[in-house]
């Protein structure tokens, strides 16, 4: 992973994906000002604190009031101990037409010409910054996905970019909560509502948990656990997922479900995530109506 530059400068040609960068380290944690005027760059460079909690992004191209490629180069030469870094995008002048021809929008140099006759004059303005550049990135066989993932594999703090981890219990007698993007169903595992000493209590209490735990299936069950999640947290990550919610549902939502959340989120913890746990039924009166027929012990 690249180590952050204090001042992260992002262009290029116009279609290489600068939006796309933009918006995935804003994503990531970055703060992002795009198309400032040239005449106000070097007071954003200068006031940029060196000690900042986030780092900053700045894009800036043909688009951009003022622009003048060999005076971006000699203002970041001018001052080397503000750790300015260049990332230039590019990509071939076919793949580049192919792209503007598909969403049919103008090129910034060709307003009344051809595609091609503005990615030519463009990429002859932008060569100070090419060949000045730390980092180029050649976007020709990048799909839109493809680049906001380099980005976050290639710039994004440690933790910076992890989904925001929610864990929940519920109860399906009560219903189903319909933003999870994962549902585990523990009416498997035996019921305390049934026991008469159990049942008022909840799956904080540590006689409900005791008894959860002592279901034959519990152990097996909470390991395929722990194997999926640590299988798919990094999957959601690589893919940009902003939210995750893990919901554990049981018949009234208080004791089994309770339970399992709870351990699953401890789970989380030692992993290294920070979620939030959520009971949605605890609160709620345990009810013989809602919890079906009797399981012999």
């Amino acid at each position: 992973m690249m180590r952050h530059a204090d001042i992260l400068l992002v262009t290029g040609m116009s279609g290489a994906g600068k939006s796309t960068v933009l918006k995935t380290l804003e994503d990531s944690g970055w703060d992002i000002v795009d198309n400032l005027p040239l005449r106000l760059l070097g007071n954003l460079i200068a006031a940029s604190p060196a000690d900042a909690e986030r780092p900053l992004a700045i894009g800036i191209g043909t688009r951009t009031r003022g622009f003048d490629a060999q005076q971006i180069v000699d203002r970041i030469r001018d001052r080397p101990n503000l750790g300015v870094s260049v990332l230039f995008l590019d990509s071939s002048q076919a793949e580049l037409e192919r792209r503007y021809n598909e969403t049919r929008r103008r090129h910034p140099l060709a307003t009344d010409r051809t595609a091609a006759d503005g990615i030519e004059s463009e990429r002859a303005v932008l060569e100070p910054l090419r060949a000045f550049a730390n980092r180029l990135l050649d976007t020709t066989h990048f799909s839109r996905n493809a680049l906001a993932e380099w980005v976050r594999e290639t710039f994004a703090a440690p933790g910076s970019a992890d989904p925001v981890l929610s864990v929940y219990s519920f109860g399906f007698a009560r219903g189903a909560p319909r933003n999870a993007d994962i549902v585990l169903d523990m009416r498997f595992l035996r019921n305390p509502h049934w026991d008469p000493v159990l049942r008022p209590g909840t799956g904080l209490d540590a006689d409900v948990a005791a008894y959860v735990q002592a279901d034959p299936a519990y152990d097996a069950a909470i390991a395929s656990f722990e194997t999926m999640l640590a299988t798919l947290l990094p999957r959601y990550k690589a893919e940009g997922k902003s939210y995750v919610t893990i919901a554990f549902g049981c018949t009234g939502g208080r004791h089994r479900s309770v339970h399992v959340a709870e351990r699953m989120g401890a789970w989380l913890r030692d992993q290294g995530f920070s979620p939030t746990i959520e009971h949605r039924d605890l609160g709620t009166a345990p009810q013989d109506s809602l919890e079906g027929a009797r399981r012999a012990p």
